[in-house]
């Protein structure tokens, strides 16, 4: 009897281990949803404040990757510091993409709105920046650019260069989905925007394809939803904030629409920087960044906070943002949702 007992009492346990250990190795990690307060800055796990402005993000892996500009007191080029997050919220400092160290061409220079794209082609990502003299006036007006075969690594500096000999002030980078990658400058002394096609290793300009004549917009992000290229901007008013606007177009060589409005008449007190796709398992969310500069209240490049909030579609070539004081994130499924 005892005998029977023992073998009935393995298989129990045999039973309820068949059905917990499947359990445990089919679920899935699932991100906890996420919350940030609107005009505050994100601090890393070392404790330290996130220097992610002007900055723009690139997912690999399960990692997003945070590329911002650090300045030293007074606003010269100190490096484009590197984070990187699961969650976008829990951000962990990996290493520094450049420093002045990195080329004897970023010492005293004034280097903005960092951008990575990856080229499969060549197995590199390609790190672009904005290159000024520093201090102002701000008349160098060139794009920079250094690569890495790893994302989160240090970047080897290549060089600097009038894209098509025009002179470039705010700028940004776009990787359309077919792989053929755009950069899109402010030109004209800062009255048109202008997009360049990339040859295929993204390390040239191999030609311009249209011009937005007498917009006088910058701090460019362009991104692609359904089909439709979106490209939203900030007026040209230096670190005062203003009216943000966004145009569509069915190609990156347009026509693209006029400018309409999106957000409040100062963006919520922001300049738009980068507009991050979070792809999830139920959905993709599209992210307003936009850094809230602390120059025109007194303070330093280093002391500006982040404004975040996911815009809304009502229509495939439209787009509104209401504002959020606080907005939460679950990057496991790209649900963003705002609240107050």
């Amino acid at each position: 009897m005892r005998g029977v007992l023992h073998s009935v009492l393995r298989l129990f346990i045999a039973m309820c281990l068949g059905f917990l250990v499947p359990l445990q190795v089919s679920g899935e990690a699932r991100a906890v949803p996420m919350t940030f307060t609107n005009g505050t800055q994100f601090i890393n796990t070392a404790g330290d404040a996130v220097h992610g402005h002007g900055g723009s993000m690139i997912k690999v892996g399960g990692y997003y990757y945070w590329f911002g500009e650090n300045t030293y007191p007074g606003g010269p080029f100190a490096s484009i510091p590197i984070y990187r997050s699961t969650d976008l919220h829990t951000w962990e400092f990996r290493t520094s993409a450049l420093t002045q160290a990195s080329s004897p061409e970023l010492r005293n220079a004034g280097v903005y709105r960092p951008r990575v794209v990856y080229n499969a082609r060549t197995g590199q990502y390609v790190l672009f920046v904005r290159k000024e003299n520093f201090p102002a006036p701000m008349t160098e007006n060139m794009v920079a650019i250094a690569t890495s075969p790893t994302v989160g690594g240090n970047y080897t500096y290549q060089r600097s260069f009038r894209p098509a000999g025009y002179r470039s002030f705010d700028m940004t980078v776009f990787r359309d989905t077919d792989g053929q990658a755009y950069l899109v400058s402010t030109t004209n002394g800062q009255k048109d925007l202008t997009i360049f096609r990339l040859s295929p290793d993204y390390l040239w300009v191999a030609a311009r394809v249209t011009t937005l004549h007498g917009v006088r917009r910058e701090a460019q992000s362009v991104f692609k939803r359904n089909g439709v290229y979106f490209m939203v901007t900030s007026g040209t008013t230096g670190w005062n904030p203003n009216q943000q606007k966004y145009a569509t177009a069915s190609s990156m060589a347009g026509p693209w629409t006029g400018l309409a409005n999106v957000g409040n008449g100062t963006g919520y007190r922001s300049q738009v920087t980068y507009i991050l796709p979070i792809q999830g398992s139920r959905t993709t969310t599209y992210l307003y960044m936009g850094d809230r500069w602390a120059q025109p209240s007194g303070g330093m490049h280093n002391d500006s906070t982040y404004v975040w909030l996911p815009p809304r579609f009502p229509s495939n070539t439209s787009l509104t943002m209401p504002w959020h004081p606080k907005v939460t994130i679950n990057a496991d499924t790209g649900v963003v949702w705002g609240s107050s």
